[in-house]
């Protein structure tokens, strides 16, 4: 005899496969995922780890109920499209990507598959939902205002740095929000009487130069995040302890990988949170009637190594207010 509870543990993960296996092409198919990752698995497997996770706890199991394709863009943005249109001949039932220029080139693919963006800057402003309530169309997910923590950023860093006069700010100019975020964090420093200089790359090999055309000129380094930036942070990162400076971005790995200190939202949390979009997309809800939201938990992250190297002195109390400490 089958117990009430597991009889309804067994409707549950029926009712979780119904709305898409219904309309499958094929006899048999599972319901589709396709992630479209913009840099290496390795950058984004926690991320990924806590999409899959979440989306166990709806019910969907990866190989049991659902299947998920996986594609990498490796910080070329050039790659988005290409991907992209990849998941639309796969016919998938649902697109996980990130990051604006992943999601507009995903947007322009189709207008028919539904799109959930774990984490896009300004979707508003950018033209990818008409609304943060009523986003329209194909698309939903979770907004970063990321010029609203640029502030928070560089307040940090001048506490840090204290003296703190010349700033340097590297930004992918392929990235709309980057660019965006670096005219604020621009705009507040001058602000607060400091001498700044932007630096926009658009790919790899601007990297080191941009580096050459600084030296000498700053005492901190802000580094706009973006899949380009992520993707080769361990070469931004040695580059910046080899000129000595004392450099902030946006996600842990970052730091994880020698940088000084992140601040931003949790990733691995948003990545949980697309999960619930996407597990109600697929018991069949329109992504354009899901509201778009915002994120609730921001991290501030620093490496103690890293600040011993360059001679930081960190007080008590800032390290009262990190989130994680890496020594």
């Amino acid at each position: 005899m089958i117990r009430r509870r597991e009889f309804i543990t067994l409707l549950g993960g029926v009712a979780a496969a119904w709305p898409l296996a219904a309309r499958a092409q094929q006899p048999g198919r599972l319901p589709t995922i396709g992630y479209l990752g913009a840099t290496t698995p390795s950058t984004e497997s926690q991320r990924v780890a806590a999409l899959v996770q979440r989306l166990r706890e709806f019910g969907w199991i990866e190989g049991r109920n659902l299947t998920i394709e996986y594609r990498y863009a490796e910080g070329r943005s050039e790659r988005y499209a290409e991907l992209a249109a990849e998941f639309v001949r796969l016919n998938v039932d649902v697109i996980v990507t990130y990051g604006t220029p992943a999601v507009a080139a995903t947007k322009q693919a189709t207008a028919v598959i539904p799109i959930v963006f774990a984490v896009a800057g300004d979707p508003v402003g950018s033209g990818l939902v008409a609304s943060l309530p009523r986003p329209g169309g194909n698309l939903t997910g979770l907004s970063l205002q990321k010029t609203d923590v640029a502030d928070k950023r560089l307040e940090l860093l001048r506490e840090v740095v204290p003296g703190l006069r010349g700033l340097a700010v590297m930004a992918n100019a392929g990235n709309p929000v980057s660019i965006l975020e670096m005219r604020e964090v621009e705009a507040t420093a001058r602000r607060l009487g400091q001498e700044v200089a932007t630096f926009e790359i658009r790919r790899v090999e601007d990297i080191a130069p941009t580096f050459e055309a600084f030296k000498g000129r700053t005492d901190a380094l802000y580094v706009c995040g973006d899949p380009l930036v992520d993707t080769n942070r361990v070469r931004i990162i040695t580059l910046a302890l080899g000129a000595r400076l004392p450099s902030m971005s946006d996600f842990p790995e970052y730091v994880e990988a020698g940088g000084l200190m992140s601040y931003g939202p949790n990733f691995p949390d948003l990545f949980r949170r697309a999960a619930g979009y996407v597990d109600k997309i697929l018991r069949g809800a329109k992504p354009g009637d899901i509201p778009v939201e915002q994120p609730t938990k921001f991290d501030f992250v620093i490496n103690l190594i890293t600040a011993k190297a360059l001679g930081l002195d960190l007080s008590p109390t800032l390290l009262a207010r990190t989130d994680k400490v890496i020594e």
